[in-house]
């Protein structure tokens, strides 16, 4: 069961200090605490050939968690590696406000001083021994020596406790036989204890960093969404997207990518790199942003034009009215009557051009050019002076092919992946997240090299920048808070998204993946409203696996 010598009472000093320096070896390659504890656990049996152990770390409630749990004539181990759970209470530091007298390691945490007990059942030290014993009636076991030391920092911080339970040598006869823990021993555990609380220190602060960092990412990506009304939560579905990606890569076993693999440390960074994604959208006006119609900037500008068009009916009106006067009165019924279709066909000029304002349609050579024939006209303003029922940055919005935003705003939102590049790349990030700005640059390249904003080709970049891609993308698309479209339901967006894999704009072996793995329906099962989620049909899916582009 253990992985270390037993028992180690023949040592030399020279072969213990060897020992040491191993252990503390191996305790700095192993990431995982649980693995970590169990190792310091082990080590420790394997320094003074203890039966039994224990091992215990301290939790945010100040109690003492059983970590790993192995007695070796009982053939038990417990927790760790295991894979089998631990099912006694915590053990608490405190009762009632008091320190723990019922508990030896609890005794031994609270005074962080080491406990050695040479025999259980001849105690003199006064220490309560009953949960001893009162296992040992339950197992039939029978506990003799007990050594508790704590693992704290000089600064007496508590990391934990270690409990080693009857030492043994080895008689000459070969057999085995259960002694007290030596002061020799003792202060092997006690370097082990401390070397481990080092390790464990050094690993606390390490996660509590990243748990910092990650928590701050987050924080930058809602502070974003917050920014908008209408693409609030895309910051933090984006990465959802991300990961469920990640996780099927990992999971493909065949195809090109069968042999990628992401590690937890490169999890780690790929995640962060998606909540920073759009970080740079600190720097994109909340206008330009929030642009809901086409007309929009602090306000939406087509109940200026609304003012405009009864301004010139009434003038139409009045203009008539005057023409009218010294008429016969058939030209005048008939002038009346001109003038009230003129009016009409104002009223659908008006309705027309508010339906164009939510930019939700393709616009249409027929549709520039009525837009354009509306410009032409001119009405009489207060003052006298004729002016178009259209401004010149009236028409150029209104005339917007796709969405609301125009070339020049277009700009500017796309100048938002520039200064999240620039604002990541300012960072000084460790080692171990040095892909970071790489990852969340590459968002809105293609993989033909007509993205932004370095025209990267996929071979340019790494999977999981192109994985990024994807993600945001595909946010996009499934997104119902944005006012310019319509709702789309999952296939009419998986549609959309194969036809981007034909055109060469995403990564086809992790569009494949996406399908295959159905991260789409993950995605959708937690994010989309039941109307969006119709049946998918993968054999009419576009591109995917060479289905053919259907129509």
């Amino acid at each position: 069961m253990s992985r270390h010598v037993m028992p180690a009472a023949g040592l030399s000093i020279d072969q213990q200090i060897d020992y040491l320096i191993r252990v503390a070896t191996s305790l700095s390659i192993e990431k995982n605490t649980h693995k970590l504890l169990e190792e310091i656990l082990l080590a420790a049996q394997a320094l003074t050939g203890a039966d039994g152990g224990t091992i215990y770390s301290v939790t945010v409630d100040q109690e003492l968690a059983f970590e790993t749990l192995i007695n070796h004539s009982l053939d038990l181990h417990l927790g760790g590696s295991s894979q089998k759970t631990v099912n006694f209470a915590p053990i608490p530091l405190k009762v009632d406000g008091h320190a723990n007298q019922q508990a030896l390691v609890a005794q031994a945490a609270n005074l962080n001083k080491v406990i050695n007990i040479q025999d259980v059942y001849q105690n003199e030290q006064g220490i309560d021994l009953t949960a001893a014993k009162k296992m040992d009636q339950q197992t039939g076991y029978r506990t003799v020596s007990v050594l508790a030391v704590p693992m704290s920092d000089p600064h007496g911080k508590l990391f934990g406790v270690i409990q080693l339970i009857n030492a043994r040598v080895q008689t000459p006869d070969g057999n085995l036989q259960v002694v007290p823990f030596s002061k020799s021993v003792e202060k092997l555990v006690c370097a082990l204890a401390s070397q481990a609380s080092v390790v464990l220190n050094n690993r606390k602060l390490v996660a509590d960093m990243q748990s910092l960092f990650q928590t701050f990412s987050k924080l930058i990506a809602e502070s974003i969404d917050q920014k908008s009304p209408y693409t609030g939560g895309h910051c933090r579905r984006v990465p959802e997207i991300t990961m469920l990606l990640a996780d099927a890569v990992n999971q493909t076993t065949a195809g090109p990518l069968a042999d990628f693999h992401l590690s937890d440390d490169d999890m780690y960074e790929l995640s962060i790199a998606a909540w920073l994604h759009d970080c740079g959208k600190v720097g994109t006006p909340e206008y330009i942003m929030d642009k809901a119609t086409k007309l929009e900037t602090v306000f939406d500008r087509i109940e200026l034009i609304k003012t405009r068009f009864s301004l010139f009916k009434k003038d139409l009106e009045l203009q008539t009215i005057k023409q009218s006067l010294n008429l016969p009165i058939s030209d005048r019924l008939q002038l009346l009557a001109e003038c009230e279709a003129e009016k009409n066909r104002l009223d659908d000029d008006f309705k027309f051009l508010q339906a164009i304002n939510f930019g939700c349609e393709l616009m249409s050579e027929e549709a520039i050019s009525r837009v354009a024939n509306i410009a032409a006209r001119c009405y009489l303003s207060d003052d006298g002076q004729r002016q178009p029922l259209l401004t010149k940055d009236e028409v150029k919005n209104l005339t917007i092919v796709r969405g609301t935003l125009n070339d020049d705003e277009r700009k500017i939102i796309n100048q938002h992946i520039d200064i999240t590049i620039k604002i990541l790349n300012s960072l000084p990030f460790p080692d171990h997240l040095k892909n970071v700005p790489e990852y969340a640059g590459g968002h809105h390249e293609k993989m033909d090299g007509t993205g932004y904003p370095l025209g990267l080709t996929r071979e340019q970049m790494s999977v999981p920048a192109r994985m990024m891609a994807i993600a945001d993308i595909f946010e996009a698309l499934t997104s119902s808070d944005r006012p310019y479209k319509k709702t789309k339901t999952l296939s009419e967006c998986l549609r959309i998204l194969g036809f981007m894999k034909l055109d060469k704009h995403i990564d086809p072996d992790l569009f494949d993946i996406f399908i295959e793995q159905k991260v789409y329906l993950k995605f959708a099962q937690v994010y989309l409203s039941p109307e969006q989620i119709d049946p998918i049909d993968e054999s009419k899916i576009p591109g995917y696996k060479g289905n053919p582009p259907l129509c």
